[in-house]
């Protein structure tokens, strides 16, 4: 292990030296390439500084105690030893995390997809919370965020949004808001204070490039709209609403918002490789269950992930069997103790298996 640490060592600090040489910094697509790959070796290339530095420090108290006659400063520096030992284990940690294979996904943008299922008014009304929760906690997070699609019901629910979030990272911290969520509460509108139990599914998927995969222009049927909806209802006269169908596997992409044609179509494109690109990826993790990172969060689609429970003021994930108390703040974008535990979930899984 020390070996490839030092490899990896030798390795930044040549991208370090390359990302501020004249030619470099001239050449815009070299230097995107060599700073990206700097930045992804930034942790842990400090944490390997970290690593170093505590070794050293153990191994002075350790010559302290071997050689000092003094009691206190053996006293000191066996607490030293204890701290530098205590502190090895949990950088060593960290550094096979850091080490573990990457999900090529986790450094790509997103587009969020919320569909309420059962529980009508209701379903509709949660998707809205759920929506306003999701592009709340992309602005914090000074990701940009882009309603794509939008369905709103009439008394102000969602049936259905489509968001393009855009950042550093978005993937990787996003992708465990898949599938099922489940709320739980009293509608307004019952007389009887009776709960009911309503669904909303949540997509998230990877944007695709064109090195990911290529969807051919034959495959895909066009037309326009006049749109200021998907049906041209109420609409302006000018065609700017697009709708690809991709024929082999029927998929429809509806999109309106912009008053650019052009700028429908890009979205549209991106959209439809995007959700294709997520059928392949889902056939893969299919084919791979012998491997271990598919298995972890490998989840029926029709079963819940999540609970949400106003008369109780509790979420709880039901993938890490943990729950969360103030559901409304929660809902105001407060994800992130949910989220860093369910990736931490994921890490140490990962971990465990490699170690086999």
């Amino acid at each position: 292990m020390l070996e490839k640490l030092g490899n990896i060592e030798k390795r930044y600090l040549e991208l370090r030296d390359q990302s501020m040489d004249a030619s470099v910094i001239s050449d815009n697509k070299k230097s995107i390439a060599i700073n990206k790959e700097l930045s992804s070796l930034q942790t842990l290339y400090d944490l390997i500084q970290a690593y170093k530095k505590a070794h050293q420090q153990k191994k002075e108290a350790q010559e302290m105690i071997d050689t000092e006659k003094d009691y206190e400063i053996i006293d000191m520096a066996k607490e030293q030893l204890k701290e530098s030992e205590s502190l090895i284990e949990e950088l060593d940690k960290k550094i096979k995390i850091e080490l573990l294979p990457k999900d090529p996904n986790d450094e790509k943008n997103i587009f969020l997809e919320i569909r309420p299922a059962a529980g009508g008014d209701e379903a509709w009304l949660f998707a809205a919370e759920l929506l306003k929760m999701y592009l709340g906690y992309a602005t914090k997070k000074w990701w940009r965020p882009e309603i794509v699609e939008e369905q709103l019901s009439d008394i102000g629910g969602v049936k259905f949004v489509m968001v393009k979030v855009s950042g550093k990272n978005v993937y990787s911290i996003m992708k465990f808001e898949s599938w099922v969520h489940r709320v739980q509460r009293i509608p307004a509108t019952e007389s009887q204070w009776r709960v009911h139990t309503s669904t909303v599914t949540v997509a998230i998927m990877p944007e695709a490039e064109d090195l990911d995969f290529h969807v051919d222009p034959k495959d895909v049927e066009m037309d326009t709209y006049a749109g200021s909806s998907a049906w041209g209802q109420n609409a302006n006269k000018n065609q700017t609403g697009v709708r690809l169908r991709h024929l082999p596997s029927g998929l429809i992409v509806d999109i309106w918002d912009s008053k650019s044609q052009l700028a429908n179509k890009e979205k549209a494109w991106s959209v439809l490789k995007s959700r294709l690109y997520q059928i392949e990826l889902d056939k893969k993790n299919a084919e791979q269950k012998s491997l271990r990172w598919d298995q972890i969060w490998t989840w029926d689609r029709s079963e819940k992930i999540r609970t949400y429970n106003f008369p109780q003021d509790r979420v709880t994930d039901h993938r890490i069997h943990q729950s969360w108390s103030n559901l409304p703040v929660f809902l105001t974008w407060e994800i992130d103790d949910m989220i860093n535990a369910l990736v931490l979930e994921n890490q140490t899984r990962l971990l465990e298996e490699s170690m086999k």
